[in-house]
């Protein structure tokens, strides 16, 4: 399985996580890089390196430092990586954003936590030294230990209003539909081309603090549903990737992300977290001539996560 250099994957928000791992799959597999983050200096020295080994391999790589949900950037970096393509076409575009405002809807109802007390009890401890006992068994990867770790902290301050539902929303969802259509008039696209979406299992479940970016993904899936019956006629197909919980610098935002990991891998049926990589390979196949009748599908990529009602 392979891709010649003629072939292009745009990458949204490509300098880390699920955009990342899919650039150096791809970049493997012979097809050429544009990659498009928003990263603050500071970070360059991490992310730069990262670009030099996908070089390395032999791919040429295009990376733009720049907003892709600026129209006017997204128009600028279209027309360079026209000039950059020369008789190339786009085979792959991912959107992988994550840019979105993760806070409650309302003050958080804290009930009252009894269970380390009686234990402390029982036990004759201090309840304190049981609590922080716990708390460091949990933090040093332990999921068994999440009933009783500490919950999460969220903001008493800060909540989620309309504006940050525009914002989240169009940064994470449906914004993907200005780069089709815009790839798509200028002609970009090549003949069978793949357009993928990245969502997760918030789509259905509801997380303390999610709901915006919950609701972004909603909107991506039923864009994604749209993309997939409108531009078919043009050879562009569009699914989307629903990965399991994965340690990635984004899910690092979420409030409670440790504790979305830890109750994620006792119920894995394959005893681990999916990662970047796993996705990475779907995507891969998925751009593949043979996937090429998947068109418009959300795609569960978890190893059994979603489907497991059982913990250990």
């Amino acid at each position: 399985m392979g891709f010649t250099s003629d072939q292009w994957a745009v990458i949204l928000g490509g300098s880390s996580g699920f955009g990342l791992a899919t650039a150096k799959r791809l970049a493997e597999q012979g097809m050429s890089l544009c990659i498009v983050h928003r990263d603050r200096r500071a970070m360059m020295a991490k992310i730069e390196p990262e670009f030099e080994k996908i070089r390395a391999g032999g791919t040429k790589l295009v990376t733009k430092n720049v907003d892709a949900l600026a129209a006017e950037k997204r128009d600028q970096v279209i027309d360079e990586l026209a000039e950059e393509m020369g008789e190339g076409r786009v085979r792959v575009l991912l959107h992988s954003v994550a840019f979105g405002n993760l806070k409650l809807l309302v003050s958080e109802a804290k009930p009252k936590r009894v269970v380390t007390d009686e234990l402390a009890t029982k036990l004759g401890v201090d309840r304190e030294k049981l609590q922080s006992a716990v708390d460091e068994v949990f933090a040093a990867g332990h999921p068994q230990a999440l009933g009783l770790a500490t919950p999460p902290d969220y903001s008493d301050k800060y909540f989620l209003d309309d504006e940050d539902f525009t914002r989240t929303i169009h940064a994470m969802g449906t914004s993907l539909l200005g780069w089709v259509q815009q790839l798509h008039l200028r002609g970009l696209f090549a003949p069978d081309a793949r357009v993928f979406g990245l969502t997760s299992e918030g789509n259905e479940v509801a997380w303390k603090g999610y709901a915006a970016v919950a609701a972004a993904k909603v909107s991506l899936e039923s864009l994604a549903r749209s993309i997939a019956v409108e531009f078919a006629p043009y050879g562009i197909r569009c699914n989307v990737i629903q990965a399991g919980i994965t340690h990635t610098p984004a899910q690092d935002a979420i409030p409670g992300s440790v504790h979305m990991r830890a109750q994620a891998l006792s119920r894995n049926p394959m005893g681990r977290l999916t990662t970047p990589e796993d996705v990475a390979g779907v995507i891969a196949l998925l751009a593949t001539d043979e996937a090429g009748w998947i068109n418009g599908e959300v795609i569960r990529v978890d190893g059994g996560e979603h489907i497991s009602g059982a913990s250990s």
